[in-house]
């Protein structure tokens, strides 16, 4: 039986799909297609229906399926085990990345990465969507305030805070010390912001002013609010990390914090040895200001 063809297999039947499993394995569909058809001719017996719109097994493939995916796991550890003890990161590394954080701070890692790693195939996904690191083939997540998860673990490797800021055109309006319904500010918010949101911001003389965002312009992504606050359309509530250089030059204004710190973590498979690559990459992060 060819090992390779069995791990194709078990990828199409992990993943659902000829298309889920390509996309994971960043592999042609064809290619698996044409790998699991071998697999059926050598051991003469059909293991996906064909012609259905979602993959089901046959009898006989969900008997090879249960037991040979915890063989060829056994297998992949071993390797990653080998690989580990590599003197020489080499390999792909794939990595995925809330977008401020990709763009902010990951990138000038990425390169530095790059440069010192030259055998390692290095990609970095900004998205912010919760990926599954196990069944979409990542070897590193960054998350923000990540919940308890048995299958991941790994290091805290920034701490952050969020600050409302604005165009220094801007003023934050004065109101009398007894007012508790909030002091409305013309906002840029994003596109998935609740609507009737307050910010209890914590001021630079220790006194706590609560904010009513008025929604003038929603968009979809942090970057777009920092342009929009920039061009001094209104307030936001945005992360320290991605506007300390604007406030440090004086092209916003900083009113206060607002809402708890934030702690952003690195996290990898906690049933896998960690691999040459990853350890390295994870050593990086490990020198990153603000930890």
């Amino acid at each position: 039986m060819d090992l390779t063809s069995l791990a194709d297999f078990n990828a199409v039947a992990l993943h659902g799909g000829f298309g889920p499993a390509g996309r994971a394995l960043d592999r042609p569909k064809a290619t698996l297609s044409r790998r699991v058809a071998e697999l059926e001719e050598s051991l003469g017996v059909r293991l996906i229906e064909r012609g259905s719109r979602r993959l089901r097994l046959t009898e006989e493939g969900i008997a090879l399926h249960e037991r040979t995916r915890a063989l060829m796991a056994e297998i992949q550890e071993a390797g990653e085990a080998v690989a580990s003890r590599a003197p020489v990161p080499r390999g792909r590394l794939r990595i995925s990345a809330p977008v401020v954080f990709a763009h902010v701070v990951l990138c000038p890692i990425a390169a530095r990465f790059a440069l010192a790693y030259p055998q390692v195939e290095l990609e970095v996904i900004a998205e912010d969507r919760v990926v599954d690191l196990v069944d979409e083939g990542y070897d590193l997540v960054v998350r923000i305030d990540p919940p308890h998860d048995e299958r991941l673990m790994g290091r805290r490797i920034f701490g952050d805070q969020r600050v409302v800021v604005a165009a220094p055109t801007i003023s934050l309006p004065s109101a009398p010390t007894h007012d508790v319904d909030g002091l409305a500010v013309p906002a840029v918010m994003l596109a998935t912001a609740p609507s009737g949101a307050q910010w209890d911001m914590l001021t630079g003389d220790g006194s706590v002013r609560t904010l009513k965002p008025v929604p003038v312009l929603r968009l979809s992504s942090l970057l777009m609010v920092r342009d929009a606050v920039l061009q001094g359309v209104g307030a936001a509530l945005l992360p320290r990390l991605l506007v300390e250089h604007d406030v440090s030059a004086g092209r916003l204004s900083c009113w206060g914090m607002a809402g708890s710190p934030v702690e952003i973590w690195a996290l990898y498979n906690s049933r896998r040895l960690l691999s040459a690559k990853v350890r390295a990459f994870m050593d990086i992060l490990q020198d990153l200001p603000g930890r």
